[in-house]
């Protein structure tokens, strides 16, 4: 693609040499630089890409983007290098990605779910309901990519980089894929990732405490005003009336605006809400109709799920009766997910990672447990380590039994973090212990529990691995479950 076109759209552009050149690819992983390719250098948290110019240009990059304030004296000498310097070379590379890859979202009807909690199990839940109506259906986020129902690849963040991005629409647009339905991250947002995308609905689902950390953001603030772009970028928008800060995104946007919610007054309002050991009811208007809608995923929080997926299948025209069916069909990995095993036991997968989300699950279980419930949960490394003793207290003042264990360390040591996960639960009478080892700890929590007990894996979710020191062992927790239940067997 001609270099001129890949640009348009990119403001306050300096440029020494040719400007008159075709390009094959572009990319900002110097790794990944090809012959007649532009490299665009992007400062990240751990590296700076303007350190791998050299590299790039000794594997054949024949344009190199840097951002304003960068010594470049050493590149102006180099020959046949067209040299580019821009005010944001993060938004730079949002901007090339869409162009080089023709402005995909604009093929094709585009929506992105934001919030704390809630947006995959969200965005399986659009995606089933559009499938069963007959659409074809691209879905992108934490667990994995689907075109068309058939997974592409397992992800490895929820939102990828703009490049990445940008090539997964194209292939979207060359299975004749419809309907996008995408989870967007804070991170993505703040960090345009998003930048350029053609979004036509955004979806607010709630905020609360979560990525404050030196590496994500700094505050709460910073955290609710990147969740908000999104609603800069789309054309209509649903947001949880019930979340405090959902009124606050309403009052700052001027985007179409539709609410949802159970306790406050909504477009879209839930009703008599039942709440069970295996599903949720509720009477929502489907149509115009007050319909009685079951969901396969037990917990309040299921309930906001739904109305928010109803609020976008309506809009997209998907039939009351389909809706309905889709609901109660739906299953997300890692998300209230009950494993399988020979012992029948009651043993939950569940995501929570957050204080909200670990209160809101263990809550639920709560309510409709017979016997005991065990909670095995730890926290991530090298993230927000002030929620780290206020989810030991949830734990603490709601199971009957909390074993503190390992999540993802990454850098941490795991036994520190424990340590401060069990500073909460002190100020509790709960019963606990600390088993640093997961896999130990979920062994204890099955070798303790019968069949009216219910044990609550908290943090995973659909991950299947561990990571620790910068690298990812296997780590499949329902694998594990059956694996310890057949060793007790033996």
């Amino acid at each position: 693609m001609e270099l001129k076109k890949i640009l348009q759209g990119i403001d306050g552009i300096k440029a020494k040499g040719n400007l008159d050149i075709d390009l094959d690819d572009i990319t900002n992983d110097s790794r990944k630089v090809q012959k007649n390719s532009m490299f665009i250098a992007v400062k990240g948290f751990e590296t700076d890409g303007h350190k791998y110019i050299k590299d790039a240009i000794e594997k054949g990059a024949k344009v190199i983007m840097v951002e304003e304030g960068e010594d470049i004296k050493e590149l102006l000498n180099i020959e046949g290098i067209t040299i580019l310097m821009v005010p944001d070379t993060r938004k730079a590379l949002a901007i090339c990605s869409c162009n080089f890859y023709d402005n995909p979202s604009r093929k094709f009807t585009l929506v992105g779910v934001t919030g704390t909690k809630g947006k995959t199990t969200t965005t399986f839940m659009i995606k089933h309901m559009l499938e069963k109506q007959g659409r074809k259906v691209g879905l992108i986020g934490t667990i994995a990519i689907y075109i068309n129902g058939k997974k592409l690849n397992d992800s490895a963040r929820t939102t990828p980089e703009s490049i990445e991005l940008q090539k997964v629409f194209a292939e979207m647009v060359k299975q004749n894929v419809e309907v996008v339905v995408m989870e967007v991250s804070s991170q993505s947002l703040k960090y345009d990732r998003v930048y350029g995308c053609d979004f036509d609905i955004g979806v607010f689902t709630n905020l609360s405490e979560d990525h404050i950390s030196p590496k994500e953001h700094p505050d709460m603030e910073d955290y609710f005003l990147s969740k908000t772009k999104l609603f800069d970028m789309c054309k209509i928008g649903f947001v949880n009336t019930d979340d405090i800060n959902g009124g606050k995104l309403v009052r700052m946007h001027k985007c179409d605006t539709k609410t949802y919610g159970i306790d406050n007054g909504a477009d879209l309002l839930a009703k008599d809400i039942t709440i069970t050991n295996s599903y949720a009811d509720f009477r929502v208007k489907l149509g115009q109709k007050n319909e009685r809608v079951k969901v396969g995923i037990p917990g309040r929080f299921s309930v906001y799920n739904s109305l928010a997926a109803i609020s976008v299948a309506q809009k997209l025209n998907v039939e009351p009766e389909v809706i309905k069916e889709a609901l109660e069909e739906v299953r997300v990995p890692g998300r209230s997910e009950m494993v399988d095993n020979k012992k029948d036991l009651n043993i939950m997968i569940d995501y929570a990672h957050s204080p909200e989300s670990l209160e809101n699950i263990l809550s639920a279980v709560k309510e409709y447990t017979l016997g005991k419930v065990i909670s095995v949960f730890g926290c991530g490394g090298d993230r927000d380590s002030g929620k780290r003793p206020i989810m030991g207290e949830i734990s603490g003042r709601i199971a009957d039994y909390t074993i503190i264990t390992s999540d993802n360390p990454r850098t941490e040591n795991p036994e520190k973090i424990v340590e401060q996960i069990e500073e909460g639960i002190k100020k509790t009478n709960g019963k606990y212990e600390c088993i640093v080892d997961r896999k130990e700890a979920i062994r204890k929590a099955i070798s303790m529990a019968n069949k009216r007990d219910i044990i609550v894996l908290a943090g995973k979710g659909h991950e299947p691995y561990q990571e620790i020191n910068h690298k990812t062992y296997p780590f499949d927790e329902r694998k594990i479950v059956r694996e310890i239940i057949e060793e007790m067997g033996k």
